[in-house]
């Protein structure tokens, strides 16, 4: 279980020297492991001085936003998703950006859930309160409802790397629904295409996620729709079947061979991952 002395020891260094910091002070690691937490959460258009997120950050930092939107931009040149899509980042990624950038997705069940304690513990986010990052208003604290006896029991960890993915993945789709491009964010789901039970390595890849209404996220988790190749929906025989209904005609049919909408600077879903759900959970 993550603690908050893994996280805590960030924002303690960081409170303490920040006011002395100028711009031209070299990053340090646990600085660029949450500022690269903070990169997985914009699109690449987003990466710049006066989005919310980054001002918020920056001043956290004792850094300007300038300096933030450099260093998100470089770390754009090391992303390989980016890349697929022909986008550039920013040259000059140090030997420390790229030793972090590898240490957070070789390990990322170990790394991610501590960087986003670290973030929250700098943004002193209070254990009981959701934090998220909105695209157009940066970070927002949500207070969570009280506990019931349905709730699901997790540790401190899974639940940072649960928020961190949820954010991720529906700001990759620009806060929408991939198939209905529905905007409120309460009704969405980060659904996972590769099921979270068995694939551990892949739990916290964006590209392993799908940003879905629930009741989207329902019939893709239990196999009655899928996506080809072109990204195109697709409905089990099944699911065909009820489209006389009227809830199914209008909340299915009228999807049916659309391309998932995505912003044009968004990372694209694993293919491969959407090949493996076709195979093993779409029901033909």
């Amino acid at each position: 279980m993550i603690t908050k002395r893994q996280a805590g020891n960030f924002s303690e260094a960081w409170n303490t020297d920040r006011m002395a910091r100028s711009p031209s002070v070299r990053w340090k690691r646990d600085e660029l492991f949450v500022a690269l937490n903070l990169y997985h959460k914009l699109t690449f258009g987003l990466l710049h001085s006066k989005q919310p997120a980054v001002i918020a950050l920056a001043e956290r930092l004792g850094r300007g936003a300038n300096s933030v939107a450099m260093k998100l931009c470089n770390f754009a040149s090391l992303d390989p998703a980016l890349k697929l899509r022909g986008i550039r980042g920013l040259e000059g990624a140090s030997n420390l950006d790229r030793e972090v950038w590898k240490e957070f997705h070789e390990n990322p069940e170990e790394v991610v859930p501590t960087s986003e304690e670290a973030l929250r513990n700098l943004l002193e986010v209070s254990d009981s309160d959701h934090l998220e990052v909105l695209p157009k208003e940066g970070f927002r604290v949500v207070k969570c409802p009280p506990g019931g006896p349905t709730d699901v029991v997790a540790t401190v960890k899974q639940r940072r790397g649960q928020e961190y993915f949820r954010d991720a993945v529906l700001n990759n789709f620009g806060g929408r629904c991939g198939i209905t491009q529905l905007a409120v964010r309460e009704l969405l789901v980060a659904s996972h295409i590769l099921p979270w039970g068995r694939n551990v390595s892949e739990r916290l890849n964006v590209r392993n996620g799908l940003s879905l209404s629930r009741l989207h996220d329902t019939a893709f988790d239990r196999g009655l729709i899928t996506f080809d190749d072109d990204l195109r929906l697709v409905l089990s025989s099944e699911l065909k079947g009820e489209l006389p209904k009227r809830a199914v005609a209008e909340n299915f049919g009228a999807y049916e061979r659309e391309i998932l909408h995505l912003p044009d600077d968004a990372v694209f879903p694993e293919l491969k991952f959407l090949a493996t759900h076709r195979t093993e959970i779409f029901r033909r």
